[in-house]
C-alpha cells in the first residue's frame, strides 16, 4: 500500500509536510476536545482522520520517520486490521490511562526537537506530565499549534444544534439548587470563581441537554461561575431567546463559545478561581494569571449521586429497556428457528427498533456491539456494511447495547448460545456469571475506594488462570454520558474521589475474551444503597448493590457443577425480580420469552 492507495499514508504525509514547515519533530495527537470528552464531536476526531482507527480511545505519535498509536487490550485485535497497510505502529499498553506514548516520545525526539500538541484539548494533568518528560531529555515542548487545518480541509465546523431542557419531573433538582450547591462547595474552598469546561457537568449543572456527541446528550460549553452569578459559554444561536430568558432567572447569562477564554484572562487578581486539573486543558489553564485552587470539580462528584426520585426514575427506565430486550428476543430466538438469515446488523438494527417504542426513549446511549464468536472477542467491536457475521452455526452471541431515555441511561450485556454450545464455552460464561454475582452481592464500607472491589469480580476467574484487560466497571450517568466518573472499579490507582458513595450507579461486566474464538461478558448497572447491618452494630455504615438492569441471563450457557447453591439461589431470586417486574409490560410472544427464560434452575 503507498499514498496512491492508502489515505492514511498521504494523510500522514501531509502531515510531516507541514511538521518540517513548522520546525516540529513528533506530533503527539490525544483523542480529546477542548471540553476532555471521552466520546468527541467530529471537529475534533483528528486522530482517527489521520490514523483509520475508529476506536473511541488511542493516542497518536507520529515524528519525522515512525508513527505509533497507543492502545489498550480492547482495541488490540481491532487496531491491528485497521493499521494494516497504514505505516502506523500498533504499540499495546496496559490500561488507556498509561502513559507509555510520553516515554515512546521522549526515547524517539533527538536532543533539542520539537515535540508539538495542541494545547487546547491537552488535559492540565497530562501536560504536566508530558512537559517533565520532555525536559528531562531536553526536548522541547510547543502548545501553541493545531496541525490538522493546515492539512485537513473538509475538518467538519462546531455543531449547531439547539440546546434544549431537561424539564421535571425528569429532573427533579432545579438547576438554582445545583448552583447553590456548587457555590456552597466553593466557598469551603475558599474560592470566588469556579471554571467547567466538561461537558457533562455542564449539563447536568445547568438541566440542560442537546445532541453534539453522538450517543451522548450533552452540548458544547464552558461556564464560569462566581458567588452571585454564572456565564453559559455556548455557540451562537444554540440557546432560544425563551429558554435564555429562564435560565437568566436563575442567574445564569449566555454568551458566545469562544468568549471563554477571553473571560478567564480578564479574572482580576483579586479573583481566586476553582479548575479541576484532570478535567480542564492546558489552553485554558494558560489564560488564567489570577490565583488558583486546584480541585476536583464539586458538579462531578454531585452529579455522580442520584437522588431518591431520579433512582425511581433509573427503575422506571430499566424497566421499559427490559421489556423492549424481551420483544427483541422473542423475535431473535423464532426467527431463528424459522431459519431467517440474521446478522449482526440485524440485530442492531431490530434491537434499536424496539427501544424507539418504548416510553421515555430518547436515543441509544453507545454503538450496539451485537459480537458472534471471534467477534465477540472484541470488546469494543462493531459491525459494518463491509464486515459483519451472519448468525449460523454453532457458537457465542454477544449483545452489549444501552439506551438514553429521560429518566436514566442504560447500558446492559448477555451472551446467547446459537446451536451448540461446547463445554469450553459453557465453562467461560459460567465463571463470567459467577464474577458478576459474586461483586453484585458484595456489602461494603461506604466511601471503599471503588478499585478496590475489582477483585472481587476477577477471583473466580483469578481462580482458573484466566483475567479480562479492561475494567470491571464504570459510573453511569442519568440521562448523560453512559461512563461518568468519579468512580470505577478497575485495577486502576486509587483516589480518594472514587470512593463509594449512596445513590451511585455502577455497572459490573467481567469478561473472558478468546482471540479468533468467542467472546463472553455479562453486564448489569447496579446502585449503591444503604445495606441493613446488625441492630446495634457499631461498625460504620455498609453499603451494597442493587442490581437495577431488568433482563434474563441465559441459563442454557451455564456449566451448574461450577455453581454453589447460594449462586444458584441469588440467579433465580434476581430472575424472580425479573419476571415480577417485566411481565406486565409485555404479553404474546414476548411474555411466553420472559416465563421461559427466567425459569428457576
Amino acid at each position: 500500500m503507498d499514498t496512491r492507495t492508502s489515505p492514511v499514508r498521504l494523510r500522514i504525509t501531509q502531515l510531516r509536510e507541514e511538521m518540517a514547515r513548522q520546525g516540529v519533530h513528533a506530533l503527539l495527537m490525544p483523542s480529546a476536545d477542548p471540553h476532555l470528552s471521552e466520546y468527541l464531536p467530529e471537529r475534533w476526531q483528528g486522530r482517527q482522520w489521520l490514523s483509520g482507527f475508529t476506536g473511541s480511545m488511542a493516542t497518536l505519535v507520529v515524528t519525522v520517520e515512525r508513527a505509533a498509536l497507543f492502545a489498550d487490550s480492547r482495541y488490540w485485535v481491532q487496531a491491528e486490521a485497521e493499521l494494516a497497510g497504514t505505516g502506523i505502529d500498533l504499540v499495546k499498553i496496559a490500561t488507556g490511562t498509561s502513559a507509555d506514548h510520553i516515554h515512546w516520545l521522549a526515547r524517539e525526539t533527538p536532543r533539542g526537537a520539537v515535540v508539538a500538541v495542541d494545547g487546547q484539548v491537552l488535559g492540565l494533568a497530562a501536560a504536566q506530565a508530558l512537559r517533565a518528560a520532555l525536559d528531562a531529555a531536553g526536548v522541547l515542548l510547543r502548545t501553541d499549534l493545531d496541525l490538522l487545518d493546515a492539512i485537513w480541509p473538509e475538518r467538519p465546523a462546531l455543531p449547531a444544534q439547539p440546546v434544549y431542557e431537561h424539564a421535571a419531573p425528569h429532573a427533579p433538582l432545579p438547576r438554582a439548587a445545583k448552583l447553590a450547591q456548587v457555590r456552597q462547595a466553593m466557598a469551603a474552598q475558599g474560592a470566588s470563581h469556579h471554571f467547567i469546561s466538561t461537558v457533562d457537568d455542564i449539563a447536568w449543572l445547568t438541566n440542560l441537554r442537546g445532541s453534539d456527541v453522538t450517543y451522548n446528550p450533552v452540548f458544547l460549553g464552558h461556564v464560569l461561575m462566581d458567588l452571585q452569578g454564572a456565564t453559559l459559554f455556548v455557540g451562537e444561536g444554540k440557546v432560544g431567546a425563551e429558554l435564555a430568558a429562564r435560565l437568566a432567572a436563575d442567574g445564569l447569562r449566555v454568551a458566545p463559545y469562544a468568549d471563554a477564554g477571553a473571560a478567564l484572562a480578564a479574572l482580576g487578581g483579586e479573583a481566586k478561581l476553582l479548575i479541576d486539573p484532570k478535567r480542564v486543558t492546558l489552553g485554558f489553564r494558560q489564560r488564567v494569571s489570577c490565583p488558583v485552587v486546584e480541585a476536583i470539580n464539586p458538579s462531578t462528584l454531585l452529579k455522580s449521586r442520584k437522588g431518591a426520585q431520579e433512582a425511581g426514575f433509573v427503575r422506571e427506565a430499566m424497566a421499559e429497556d427490559g421489556a423492549a430486550m424481551c420483544e427483541f428476543y422473542a423475535w431473535f430466538e423464532a426467527a431463528l428457528a424459522r431459519g431467517e438469515r440474521i446478522t449482526e446488523l440485524t440485530i442492531d438494527e431490530k434491537l434499536s427498533a424496539q427501544r424507539a417504542l418504548r416510553a421515555g426513549f430518547v436515543g441509544l446511549s453507545f454503538n450496539t456491539i451485537a459480537g458472534y464468536n471471534a467477534n465477540g472477542a472484541m470488546p469494543h467491536y462493531r459491525a459494518t456494511e463491509e464486515s459483519h457475521a451472519v448468525i449460523e452455526g454453532d457458537g457465542l452471541l454477544l449483545i452489549d447495547s444501552g439506551g438514553q431515555y429521560l429518566g436514566g441511561t442504560t447500558d446492559i450485556t448477555r451472551v446467547w448460545p446459537i446451536g451448540t454450545v461446547s463445554a469450553a464455552m459453557k465453562r467461560d460464561y459460567t465463571l463470567v456469571l459467577k464474577g458478576t454475582m459474586n461483586l453484585s452481592r458484595t456489602r461494603f464500607p461506604r466511601g471503599t475506594l471503588s478499585p478496590m472491589l475489582d477483585a472481587l469480580a476477577r477471583a473466580p476467574l483469578w481462580e482458573h488462570g484466566i483475567d479480562f484487560g479492561h475494567g470491571t466497571g464504570h459510573g453511569v450517568g442519568y440521562f448523560l454520558n453512559v461512563h461518568e466518573g468519579p468512580q470505577s472499579i478497575s485495577k486502576a490507582i486509587a483516589h480518594a474521589d472514587m470512593a463509594m458513595q449512596p445513590g451511585m450507579i455502577t455497572s459490573i461486566e467481567p469478561g473472558v475474551y478468546r482471540p479468533g474464538q468467542w467472546g463472553v461478558r455479562i453486564e448489569n448497572l447496579v446502585l449503591n444503597v444503604p445495606a441493613t447491618t446488625a441492630e446495634g452494630s457499631t461498625f460504620d455504615e455498609f453499603l451494597e448493590f442493587e442490581t437495577l438492569t431488568l433482563c434474563p441471563i441465559d441459563t442454557r450457557c451455564i456449566d451448574k457443577s461450577l455453581l454453589r447453591a447460594d449462586e444458584v439461589a441469588w440467579l433465580n431470586a434476581y430472575h424472580a425480580t425479573v419476571r415480577e417486574r417485566l411481565a406486565p409490560r409485555v404479553q404474546g410472544a414476548a411474555l411466553v420469552w420472559l416465563n421461559e427464560r427466567t425459569a428457576p434452575i
